[in-house]
């Protein structure tokens, strides 16, 4: 028997997303499910490939179906909000069904909102400063790292043995040798030879270096013969091999990591030059929710609040404690209005339901909603906000968990990644190995795992579920309509993917 859903929506039946019930079996009922084969009741079947056949008909509309996506408007600054969205006036909790189906007839395309978050961020850049070698992990580089010297700066030995003059055989010249770190005494002359170390400066005149296990030394004679050929040159790493003075090293926009951190240090540097981190707070909202022990009594276990900071943190930001507010409006209010975060990320209440507290509360503080709802599944009423003239960004994620993965990728990364001055996240495609169904309008979001040269779709993709995304090292853009077995699709990295032994197990 299947195990229960990872996790639950943060806003409970408040939040609901119409995207795909995730299939923990080919033809079985998503959980929860009255009867094989009901309708979801918060939205159009979408299904997946494991629970329609190809060539299936196209399940029916729901009316809370959206209609195709419209496209924002102008770069920024400042941020213009989608010509189809509705006016900054984000409206009361109690809005009505007709007009919650507006709100989302009116949704903002998947790439359009991706994009518009990126340049967002981008216009609201950190300030950069100086920071010590020892405290630029994971910062991003705002001035470029320029050679101050060559590398290396003098010629060096590249292995422990003999610096030679001119051709051998060669009289070795008295004396302990040449260490690293030591001045040589004097040039070399023609068929002398001198021990030497790795990294130790040659002398003048030397014009190769013979490895230790390639000479014989006569001791008696004190002459060196060499047991192979020996090409000027050999085991000498020459001055200016690696770059020459005043050569750009790191770009700007280069992510501080341990190699770049031994290359300043290499090239003189005792600090960098970098954006900050972008500093979050999270807020997650919803009565209902647990924070230890299994659910019980109608009440869920919070999911978010423990998977959304190392997320985030991954994603290069520095991210507080997560606060749980509840459905209170004047709680999520003062938080609000008191947070000096760069950017702030709520999940759950983005939807129309009396205690969804997150439109309200933005329209009493004057807040400009940017994107209000995405066509996207799952992930729809997501949104994004600025609270204030150059001031703080807000990410309204659903309450569903994978929902909420989705409105990540889709809003708070390129958020993010524009305001700590990243580099765009390069976009890549592969191919899928089965055919997979999509929405009649909006873009889908799967998880994938990496097989070979293709990408495989996985089992428990529904919007409350996180098994499927738990074993994935990546999501799939699925255009409207979905995709036949073969086709190239875009893929979303997760960040830590290329450093985890992942394996499609019984997720496929």
């Amino acid at each position: 028997m299947s195990p229960p859903a990872l996790g639950s929506p943060a806003a409970g039946g408040r939040s609901p997303d119409a995207s795909t019930p995730g299939t923990p079996a080919s033809g079985a009922p998503y959980p929860g499910a009255p009867y094989p084969g009901a309708p979801d009741p918060s939205g159009p079947a979408v299904g997946s490939p494991r629970s329609q056949k190809a060539g299936s008909p196209t399940p029916p509309e729901s009316a809370d179906s959206p209609t195709p996506p419209e496209s924002v408007g102008s770069p920024l600054p400042p941020v213009p909000a989608d010509p189809a969205a509705p006016p900054a006036s984000v409206g009361a909790a109690g809005r009505s069904s007709a007009s919650s189906r507006g709100h989302r007839a009116r949704a903002t395309a998947w790439s359009a909102a991706r994009a518009l978050a990126e340049r967002l961020g981008r216009t609201t850049p950190l300030a950069a400063h100086r920071l010590p070698l020892d405290r630029a992990l994971g910062h991003v580089l705002a001035e470029a790292v320029v050679a101050l010297t060559d590398l290396p700066s003098f010629d060096t030995s590249a292995m422990d043995g003999w610096a030679v003059a001119g051709p051998g055989p060669w009289t070795v010249r008295e004396g302990e040798g040449l260490l690293a770190g030591r001045e040589p005494s004097a040039a070399l002359p023609d068929g002398q030879a001198l021990r030497i170390a790795t990294g130790a400066r040659l002398p003048a005149d030397a014009t190769a270096v013979i490895r230790s296990e390639h000479a014989h030394c006569d001791e008696a004679k004190r002459l060196l013969h060499a047991e192979r050929d020996v090409v000027p040159g050999q085991d000498i790493r020459p001055r200016g091999q690696e770059c020459r003075s005043g050569d750009e090293l790191l770009p700007v926009g280069t992510v501080v990591t341990p190699p770049v951190l031994g290359l300043a240090a290499a090239a003189g540097y005792d600090a960098l030059v970098a954006v900050p981190r972008p500093r979050v707070d999270v807020f997650v909202l919803g009565d209902e929710l647990l924070t230890k022990g299994p659910p019980r009594d109608g009440l869920i276990r919070d999911a978010l609040g423990p998977m959304l900071a190392p997320w985030l943190r991954a994603l290069g930001a520095e991210v507080t404690e997560p606060r749980r507010l509840g459905d209170d409006a004047e709680a999520l209010r003062q938080a609000l209005v008191s947070s000096d975060a760069d950017l702030i990320v709520t999940t759950g209440g983005t939807a129309a339901g009396p205690v969804d507290h997150v439109h309200p509360v933005l329209e009493r503080i004057g807040a400009e909603l940017l994107v209000d709802g995405v066509a996207v599944r799952p992930g729809h009423p997501m949104l994004l906000a600025r609270l204030a003239e150059r001031g703080p960004c807000l990410v309204g994620l659903p309450g569903n968990p994978l929902a909420a993965v989705s409105g990540l990728l889709t809003l708070a990364e390129p958020l993010l990644r524009g305001i700590a001055g990243r580099s765009p996240q390069d976009r890549y495609h592969a191919s899928v190995h089965e055919e997979v169904h999509g929405h009649p309008h909006d873009t889908r979001l799967i998880p994938v795992v990496h097989r070979d040269d293709s990408v495989v779709p996985l089992h428990y993709d529904g919007p409350a579920m996180l098994r499927g995304i738990a074993a994935a090292d990546g999501l799939a853009v699925v255009p409207p309509g979905g995709v036949r077995s073969g086709t190239e699709v875009e893929i979303l990295d997760l960040p830590w993917a290329s450093a985890s032994p992942w394996t499609e197990g019984c997720f496929t």
